[in-house]
């Protein structure tokens, strides 16, 4: 017996030991030992669910195999109190129990990916357009720049991005540019980057005097051979020196007209060749980037414009001066007339060009607010490059007072305008507030009070500076009637 005794507490320790080992075997917290071919917790999950419940996947758990000789010998009461192997091994190493699924539990499933989400291009947006600018003739000189700020106050805060000025025809020094006289427009220009300057250019001296047609088809032949090229070399020098290399050019406009000694009729074919040579000899200054701004008056006139059109290689811009004239005339006849609205546009598209507006108001039909609401609707459809309003007597809404109704048209048409709207227009929902205050009549602007001259003076401006100026009331001119014109 005592051999027996003997090898059975043997046999006892190797349960023990047994059961130690298989529960070690088994355990899933990290940190232990795994035995090859047991699963883990951050092993991948096996190909198919079947395989958790084979007895093939459980191999790794069977007994030790000091446990073998064991299996005929049934275990002494005495070893009944030890402990129980925890569910994840078996109890008696004598008779396995059956692979359940109470270990493959300790393996959690991987968490679903989720796919990422596509992305999502932005809705498109309806493309922003800039409005067409405009702005105002208010004065030639520097009451012009300061009176931009006050007719934008009077307008709601409305962006006048146009300066709009004219050279003198007196003589040919002041065509190129009088020292200190498109200093203060340059400095407005450059104030902001959205601005345009645009800048009437005579093709001749004596621009207003009068000048026969025999001495005016001499001075185009002259102008075509090049006799004035330095006259124009100099002012295009000029502007790219004050660092406005982009300035539109408005050269010898009105041309189809008899007012000015630039005019075509005399002999269109010299007039279209000195047109070139004019923008051949100032495209030639390095730094310079003007637009030329080709402009008839409206209508028939003296000559058919489109005779005087010199070729798109010199023009940028195909403009055109409208004037509510002659009298009886309605706006739907301005459009329709021989070389009227609707000829320039069409004439504008075929030469792929833009158009422009460089002087336009009331005239012939006094305070006309149909024409005023329609020529406004016009620019709206057509959308010129830029347009700017003559505003003195007659033709103007702000400095003149003898045009209430179409200035009120004017101004809640324009009021509030700050740049850009979007393309195509929205509809407008007419809105209580807030609508401009009924006036009996356009304030005249302040602190400066309504130039007396109907026209800008006909005269060279001598600058005595801003505190004379101030004092004077205004610019002190020596007159040479240079501004006088036939209407």
């Amino acid at each position: 017996m005592a051999p027996q005794q003997q090898w059975s507490r043997s046999g006892r320790l190797a349960f023990i030991a047994a059961g130690i080992v298989a529960s070690i075997t088994l355990a899933p917290s990290p940190g232990y030992a795994v035995a090859a071919g047991a699963v883990r917790a951050t092993d991948p999950p096996a190909p198919t669910p079947a395989s958790a419940t084979t007895p093939q996947a459980q191999t790794p758990v069977a007994p030790a195999p000091a446990v073998q000789p064991a299996p005929a010998v049934q275990p002494a009461p005495a070893v009944q109190p030890v402990p129980p192997v925890p569910s994840t091994g078996p109890a008696d190493p004598a008779k396995p129990t059956a692979p359940t699924a109470s270990v493959t539990p300790t393996v959690p499933p991987p968490a679903p990916v989720k796919p990422p989400k596509p992305v999502t291009s932005p809705k498109p947006t309806t493309p922003v357009v800039p409005r067409p600018a405009f702005g105002a003739y208010l004065d030639y000189g520097p009451m012009g720049v300061a009176r931009i700020a006050q007719l934008s106050q009077w307008l709601g805060g409305a962006e006048l991005r146009v300066g709009h000025t004219y050279l003198p025809g007196d003589r040919w020094s002041n065509i190129e540019g009088p020292p200190g006289f498109l200093d203060v427009w340059a400095d407005w220009r450059r104030a902001r980057a959205d601005r345009m300057l645009v800048l009437n250019v005579p093709m001749m001296e004596r621009n207003e005097e009068n000048v026969s047609d025999p001495e005016v088809r001499a001075l185009l032949r002259q102008g075509a051979d090049g006799a004035f090229d330095q006259h124009f070399r100099a002012l295009a020098q000029r502007l790219v020196r004050l660092r406005v290399p982009d300035t539109v050019i408005v050269l010898g406009w009105e041309m189809n007209g008899i007012t000015y000694t630039h005019r075509c009729g005399p002999d269109p074919e010299t007039w279209k060749k000195y047109w070139n040579r004019i923008v051949t000899v100032m495209r030639s200054v390095p730094g310079q980037r003007f637009r030329f701004d080709f402009t008839p008056s409206r209508g028939l006139d003296a000559v058919p414009w489109t005779q005087c059109y010199p070729g798109d290689d010199t023009v940028d811009i195909i403009g055109m001066d409208s004037y509510d004239q002659p009298r009886g005339l309605s706006f739907e006849d301005e459009v329709k007339e021989p070389y009227g609205l609707q000829a320039h546009v069409d004439f504008a598209k075929a030469h792929g060009k833009p158009i422009s507006y460089p002087e336009w108001g009331l005239f012939r039909n006094g305070d006309n607010a149909a024409y005023m609401k329609s020529m406004l609707a016009w620019m709206d459809g057509h959308r010129p490059l830029y347009n700017t309003l003559t505003d003195y007597c007659p033709h103007g809404v702000w400095q003149c007072t003898d045009n209430p109704k179409a200035s009120e048209v004017y101004r809640e048409v324009l009021s509030g305008h700050l740049g850009a709207t979007p393309e195509p227009k929205p509809t407008q929902t007419p809105t209580p507030e807030p609508k401009p205050t009924p006036v009996p009549s356009v304030p005249k602007p302040v602190p400066t009070p309504v130039p007396t001259p109907v026209r800008p003076p006909g005269c060279s401006p001598v600058d005595l500076g801003d505190w004379a100026e101030y004092w004077l009331g205004g610019k002190l001119c020596l007159r040479f009637d240079w501004w006088s014109r036939n209407r």
